[in-house]
């Protein structure tokens, strides 16, 4: 039994077209229109769903509605000698009055109920002379709108502030140097106390140190005197004993 005639109106309606170059992602649009007065449920399949992203690849389009489909093509190597075979099927049937599970209508559906129409993808890559063109184009664009936004005066932007507000602006301007004033200030005087401190420090450990040298000093005196004199003891007591 032949399928029933496609009831959303494509646009375009036989083949998808990406323009080059192919080294980014490539956009291009699928308009789905509904012109009954049902609903429509609808799907987009591809024959390769790795190269492709399709949002919303699935839905369902209201009575007298329509929606734009987008389809990212995926950066690739183009070669201009090999044709491309990829093609897309969008799929519809009219959605039941009381429907509330969109994929279990779908894998009840009928074949009889199912509509379909195929589209074919066209890759196209520009030449120089437009590749030239789109990037003059693209050029003269930033500039306009840089110009565009360069050009407000400042007074324009002044004139939608009154006098109040302006007056709050300077003293907030103020109050915020001298704030910076103040840090300035402090983070100056805590830094000269670091160093204050430091010298202290600085100084009292070359005191203790020469302390200590001190104290080693006459301990090693002390210590050869008792020897000398433990020496001379000695010689006394041997003659005293001979």
């Amino acid at each position: 039994m032949a399928r029933p005639e496609q009831v959303l109106l494509l646009e375009p309606q036989h083949e998808l077209k990406f323009r080059g170059p192919f080294s980014d992602v490539v956009t291009t649009n699928l308009k789905l229109s509904n012109p009954t007065d049902r609903n429509v449920c609808f799907k987009v399949k591809t024959t390769a769903p790795r190269r492709y992203c399709v949002r919303p690849n699935s839905g369902i389009i209201d009575a007298g509605t329509s929606i734009n489909v987008s389809v990212m093509l995926q950066p690739f190597d183009y070669d201009p000698n090999e044709k491309s075979k990829h093609k897309f099927m969008v799929q519809s049937m009219l959605a039941p009055p009381d429907m509330t599970d969109m994929e279990g209508v779908w894998k009840e559906a009928k074949p009889e109920e199912l509509m379909d129409s195929k589209l074919r993808c066209v890759f196209e890559m520009p030449t120089e002379n437009e590749k030239t063109h789109d990037m003059e184009s693209n050029k003269m664009m930033s500039s306009s709108s840089l110009k565009s936004e360069s050009s407000l005066p400042v007074k324009s932007m002044s004139s939608t502030l009154d006098d109040g507000e302006v007056k709050k602006i300077m003293e907030e301007c103020k109050r915020l140097q001298m704030e910076a004033q103040r840090l300035r200030e402090e983070n100056k005087q805590i830094k000269e106390d670091d160093g204050l401190r430091m010298r202290k420090s600085n100084v009292m450990s070359s005191q203790q140190a020469s302390v200590a040298m001190k104290k080693e000093e006459g301990m090693s005196a002390r210590t050869v005197a008792l020897i000398v004199l433990f020496f001379v003891m000695g010689i006394i007591v041997g003659k005293l004993v001979l």
